[in-house]
C-alpha cells in the first residue's frame, strides 16, 4: 500500500496565517499538522508517500524533506491548482500505478490513528473505503448516505440539505479501480473533479465501497478556533506535564502544564498555561497567556491576560503606550483582533 497526502490547497479559512505558509504547516501541541499526518500513515506499515503540493511545495518540501527523518520515503507531486480530490488522483496517477493507497489530507488530525482501518480494508480489499464521522451539520462536508442494510448509497459534495449526518472525515483508501472512476468524472457545480463523484461512479457501476464510522477524535484544522481546540485535545495527553526543551530559558517564571516550550526559547518573569505550545526562538517577558499557541520567533512583552490566541511566525505583541489606554494595530488583512472594553 502506498499513500497520497493532498497539501495542495490555500487555505482561505486560516487566513491571515495562511497568507504567509501553508495551514499544513500550522503547528498543534509542538509539530506541523502534516507531521502528525505522515506519523499516522507510518503506523500503518506504509513508507512509500506522495505529497501533493502547490504553490506552497517549497516551504512543504523545506519541512519534511525526503520523509527519512519520519521513516517515510516521500515523492512531491506538483499541482499547478487545487481542482478537486479526484484531479489529485489524476494527477499522482504515475506515482500510485496500480497499487492500493490510503489518500490522507494533510489538514485533518485523527491522533488516535487508524490502523485499524487499513486492516479492514486490507482483509475486505474492497474498491473504495470511506472513513465518515457524525456531525451537528455536515453542509460543509462530503456526506454519506447508506441504505437499510448499512451499504454505501449515495455520496454528495457539501449538500444544501443533507440527507444524511455523515461527514467524510478526509481518509479514504483506494484500490486501482479508482483511477478509472477520476477519469470518468466531470467537473461538479463548484468547477471541480470531486471524489465523492468518482466513489459514487463506482457505486453506481456495482464496485463495492464501504464505509467505517471512525469513532475517535477527528479535527479538520481548517480554521482558527478548530487548531486551538485540537491543540488543547492534544496537550491533554501530557496529564498536566509543562515539556520544556533543554535549551529554552526560564526565568523567574510560572509554566503551568500542560504546555510545550520549543527549542531556543526565551521566557522571563511570565505565567504560561495551561494549553499552551510555544516554538522555538521565542521571547516572552512579563506575560500571562493560556490556551494558546506562539509560533517560532514571535516576541511578546508585557502583555496580560492573553487567552485563546494564535501569534504568527516573528510576530511582536507589545505594548504601544505605556502611560495611557491606547492601543495601537497593525493589522492584515482577514485578521481578528477581540479587545476587552469597560462597561
Amino acid at each position: 500500500m502506498k499513500a497520497l497526502v493532498l497539501s495542495g490547497g490555500s487555505g482561505t479559512r486560516l487566513r491571515p496565517f495562511s497568507y504567509s505558509m501553508p495551514k499544513q504547516l500550522i503547528p498543534i501541541a509542538g509539530k506541523p499538522v502534516l507531521e502528525h499526518v505522515l506519523g499516522n500513515i507510518r503506523d500503518l506499515g506504509v513508507t512509500e508517500v506522495g505529497i501533493v503540493v502547490g504553490a506552497w511545495a517549497r516551504e512543504i518540501a523545506a519541512a519534511i524533506g525526503d520523509g527519512s527523518r519520519l521513516g517515510l520515503r516521500v515523492t512531491y507531486i506538483p499541482q499547478d491548482r487545487p481542482l478537486g480530490l479526484a484531479h489529485a488522483v489524476r494527477t499522482a496517477r504515475g506515482f500510485l500505478g496500480d497499487d492500493d493507497f490510503v489518500m490522507y489530507l494533510g489538514d485533518v488530525m485523527l491522533p488516535d490513528g487508524v490502523a485499524d482501518l487499513a486492516e479492514r480494508f486490507r482483509a475486505g480489499r474492497p474498491a473504495a473505503q470511506v472513513v465518515v464521522h457524525r456531525v451537528a451539520d455536515p453542509r460543509g462536508f462530503g456526506v454519506v448516505e447508506l441504505d437499510a442494510g448499512g451499504a454505501v448509497r449515495r455520496l454528495v459534495e457539501k449538500p444544501r440539505r443533507p440527507r444524511s449526518d455523515l461527514a467524510l472525515v478526509g481518509v479514504y483508501f483506494f484500490g486501482p479501480a479508482i483511477h478509472e472512476a477520476v477519469t470518468a468524472v466531470a467537473p461538479g457545480r463548484r468547477g471541480e473533479l470531486e471524489i465523492t463523484d468518482a466513489i459514487q461512479w463506482l457505486v453506481t457501476r456495482g464496485a463495492k465501497v464501504e464505509a467505517v464510522e471512525y469513532g475517535g477524535y477527528w479535527k479538520d484544522t481548517g480554521q482558527a478556533d478548530d487548531v486551538l481546540e485540537c491543540n488543547r485535545h492534544l496537550l491533554g495527553g501530557l496529564g498536566g506535564r509543562a515539556v520544556v526543551h533543554p535549551t529554552a530559558r526560564v526565568v523567574r517564571s510560572l509554566i503551568e502544564g500542560p504546555a510545550i516550550v520549543g527549542a531556543n526559547t526565551v521566557i522571563e518573569d511570565c505565567h504560561l498555561g495551561p494549553g499552551v505550545s510555544i516554538g522555538r526562538d521565542c521571547v516572552l517577558r512579563g506575560t500571562r497567556l493560556s490556551d494558546s499557541i506562539v509560533l517560532d520567533g514571535a516576541s511578546i512583552e508585557e502583555v496580560r491576560g492573553m487567552h485563546g490566541s494564535i501569534i504568527g511566525r516573528s510576530a511582536v505583541v507589545r505594548p504601544a503606550d505605556r502611560d495611557g489606554m491606547r492601543h495601537r494595530l497593525l493589522v492584515g488583512d482577514n485578521t481578528r483582533i477581540e479587545i476587552p472594553v469597560s462597561i
